[in-house]
C-alpha cells in the first residue's frame, strides 16, 4: 500500500519513523511519501512538494500515486476540512473531518459539548466582544483562564492573576493578538490539580486507548515562563492510574464520540484530551484532534503495534476487531531542544551536530530542521526531540540528556528538568 504523510514536524518524524516499520508498507514493497517533511523524515519517506491547503492537489497527487492512506499529522488541515474532501473521492484518511475537528478549531464547540453530554470540565463563559468578556470577568474567581477560541499554535490561553490584567490581556486579544482565533474568547474557571494527557484512537464507534503522557508546555524550569508548544514530555504518566483512565473513558471519552456521531459529526482518528486531576476527578481542559507534539514522540518509541494498520483500522471503520494497541512497559522522555529566543522570536540558521546522540537506542526526531548544503540548521523554534526510554522516569531522563549533551548546537537551548514531577515521586 501507498501512504503519504502530511506534515513537517517533530510529530510527524516520529509518525513516519513508525509507520515506516508497518507491514501495510513492507509486505508488498509500497511507497511511502511526505509533504513537505523534514531531513529526519527523509530517512524514511519520499519527500515530496505539495500545497497541503490546496485540497485538490492533495486529492490529484492522491490518484496519480494509487495512494491508499493519508495520515494528517498537524490541525490546521483537518480543521480546513482536508479529510472531507479526501473521503468525498474514496481515498481512506487517517483524521476527523471539519464538523468533528472543531473539537480542537473551536474552544467554545468543545464547552459547549461538554455541556450537553455531561462531561466534567471546568465552568465557562463565551465572550464575542471585549465588552462582553469584561462584563463576565465579575462571574469568576481570579486566577482567570482566557482563551482565544481558534487555533493559536498552543499559545492561546493566557492566566492572569488579577482582574486588571485579565482586561489587558482581552483587549489584546480582541485588539488581533492571535488573528482570527481571537475573535471569540472563552473564560474559564481555574481548576487546582495536575495537568496530564490521554490518547485514544477511534473510528466514530469502537475506541481503543493508546496511552497516556505528561507535558512540560512552560519556557523555564520549574514550570515558569511564558506557554509554548511544549518543551518535553514522557509516557506513561503514572499518576493516571488504569482506575482514572477507566474513569475518563466512561465520563469524557465515549460520551465525547457518542454525542459527535449522534450529531451527525462522527469523528474518526485520535482523541487527545487534556486533563486536569482535580480533588472531584479528572475534568477536560481541551481536546486536540491529533497526535500531540511532543507527546506523540514518547507513544510512539512505546508503541509495539503496528501503527499503520491501526490508523487504517480508524479510516475504515474496523477499529472494533483490535482488542488493544500493545504499548511497552518501559518509560520514554523526550527532551525539546529549542532555538534562543523561543517562544518569541527564535534564531534560525544555528548549525546543528547530532554526534553520537543516537547511541544505545536514544531516538532524535526532527521538527525545526533543514538542510544548508551538507549541514543541518535550525529552521523553527523547537528544533530536536531528544527520546529515550529506561525502566522509569528517572532512568528514560538521564539517557535523554546523556544524548542532549552529545549534540553540538549552540544556538539551541533546553530545559533539564523535564520528568521533574515524576522523578520526585519515585525519589525514595
Amino acid at each position: 500500500m501507498n501512504i503519504l504523510l502530511i506534515g513537517s514536524g517533530g510529530r510527524e518524524h516520529a509518525l513516519a519513523w513508525k509507520l515506516a516499520e508497518s507491514r501495510l508498507l513492507t509486505s508488498d514493497g509500497g511507497n511511502f511519501y511526505a509533504a513537505p517533511g523534514n531531513p529526519g523524515i527523509a530517512d524514511h519517506a519520499l519527500c515530496v512538494t505539495l500545497d497541503t491547503s490546496d485540497h485538490a492537489a492533495v486529492i490529484a497527487f492522491c490518484q496519480e500515486k494509487t495512494i491508499g492512506l493519508v495520515v494528517v499529522g498537524p490541525e490546521v488541515p483537518l480543521v480546513a476540512g482536508l479529510g472531507d474532501d479526501l473521503r468525498a473521492e474514496g481515498i481512506a484518511m487517517f483524521g476527523p473531518g471539519k464538523a468533528a475537528a472543531q473539537l480542537e478549531g473551536s474552544k467554545g464547540f468543545t464547552k459547549d459539548l461538554c455541556e450537553r453530554a455531561g462531561i466534567p470540565t471546568a465552568g465557562y463563559v463565551r465572550a464575542r466582544s471585549f465588552e462582553e468578556a469584561r462584563d463576565a470577568l465579575a462571574n469568576f474567581k481570579p486566577p482567570f483562564v482566557l482563551k482565544a477560541d481558534g487555533l493559536a499554535a498552543g499559545k492561546g490561553v493566557v492566566i492572569s492573576e488579577t482582574r486588571e490584567a485579565a482586561l489587558v490581556t482581552l483587549r489584546d486579544m480582541f485588539g488581533g493578538r492571535f488573528g482570527q482565533a481571537g475573535a471569540e474568547v472563552v473564560i474559564e474557571e481555574f481548576m487546582e490539580g495536575e495537568e496530564v494527557s490521554f490518547f485514544a484512537l477511534t473510528d466514530g464507534t469502537a475506541i481503543l486507548p493508546i496511552g497516556t503522557a505528561q507535558d512540560h508546555k512552560r519556557v523555564g524550569e520549574g514550570d515558569t515562563g511564558p506557554n509554548t508548544g511544549g518543551m518535553g514530555a514522557y509516557s506513561p504518566a503514572p499518576v493516571l492510574t488504569g482506575a482514572l483512565q477507566e474513569q475518563v473513558m466512561e465520563e469524557t471519552i465515549r460520551p465525547t464520540v457518542d454525542t459527535l456521531r449522534e450529531e451527525g459529526m462522527p469523528y474518526s482518528g485520535v482523541l487527545y484530551a487534556g486533563l486536569m486531576l482535580t480533588s472531584d476527578g479528572p475534568k477536560l481542559i481541551e481536546y486536540n484532534a491529533r497526535f500531540g507534539d511532543p507527546e506523540c514522540q514518547v507513544l510512539m518509541m512505546r508503541l509495539e503495534a503496528d501503527l499503520g494498520e491501526l490508523l487504517l483500522a480508524c479510516a475504515n471503520g474496523s477499529l472494533g476487531e483490535w482488542s488493544e494497541a500493545k504499548l511497552s512497559n518501559k518509560t520514554a522522555l523526550t527532551v525539546v531542544m529549542a532555538a534562543k529566543g523561543y517562544p518569541a522570536t527564535p534564531e534560525k540558521g544555528g548549525t546543528i551536530e547530532l554526534g553520537e546522540a543516537e547511541a544505545n537506542g536514544t531516538k532524535v526526531f526532527h521538527a525545526g530542521t533543514k538542510l544548508n548544503g551538507a549541514s543541518l540548521v535550525a529552521n523553527g523554534g523547537r528544533v530536536l526531540n531528544v527520546t529515550a526510554t529506561g525502566a522509569n522516569v528517572t532512568e528514560a531522563k538521564a539517557m535523554a540528556y546523556q544524548a542532549v549533551d552529545a549534540i553540538k548546537f549552540e544556538s539551541g537551548f533546553c530545559r533539564r528538568d523535564i520528568g521533574w514531577r515524576e522523578v520526585v515521586r519515585e525519589t525514595p
